[in-house]
C-alpha cells in the first residue's frame, strides 16, 4: 500500500480562520480528492496534542492507494490537479505532502 499523507498547519487568525479552513476543506477540497482514480480510502484526523511539546499541526489526512503506480496515476488525474489548485487557494503554504510506503520488515507483527 502507498499512502499520500497530508499534514496541515493551523492558519493564522484563530478559531474563525480554523473554522473557515475546515469548512472549505470539507465542502470543497475533499470532494475533489474523492474523485481521484485509484484512491481506496481517505482518513482524516484532527491533531489534539503533541506529547512533550507544542505543534502547529491542525489536521492530518491519509489517502491510500494500492501501490506507487496507482498514486502516480492519481496525481496526474484531473481530479487531483483540481484538488491541488483548490488546496493552494484554501491553505496557501499550510500543507506538507508525504508519500509513504508500507514497511513490514521494520515492525514485527504485534500479538504473533
Amino acid at each position: 500500500m502507498t499512502t499520500l499523507l497530508a499534514l496541515y498547519r493551523r492558519p493564522d487568525g484563530g478559531p474563525d480562520a480554523i473554522a473557515e479552513f475546515e469548512r472549505r476543506y470539507t465542502d470543497e477540497h475533499l470532494p475533489l480528492v474523492a474523485g481521484t482514480p485509484g484512491l481506496r480510502r481517505i482518513h482524516a484526523q484532527r491533531v489534539v496534542e503533541a506529547l512533550g511539546g507544542e505543534t502547529d499541526l491542525l489536521l492530518v489526512t491519509a489517502m491510500e492507494f494500492d501501490d506507487r503506480e496507482s498514486l502516480d496515476a492519481g496525481l496526474r488525474s484531473d481530479a487531483m490537479r483540481a484538488a491541488g489548485r483548490n488546496l493552494r487557494e484554501i491553505a496557501p503554504g499550510l500543507s506538507t505532502l508525504l508519500v509513504l510506503e508500507d514497511a513490514p520488515d521494520v515492525v514485527p507483527e504485534i500479538g504473533a
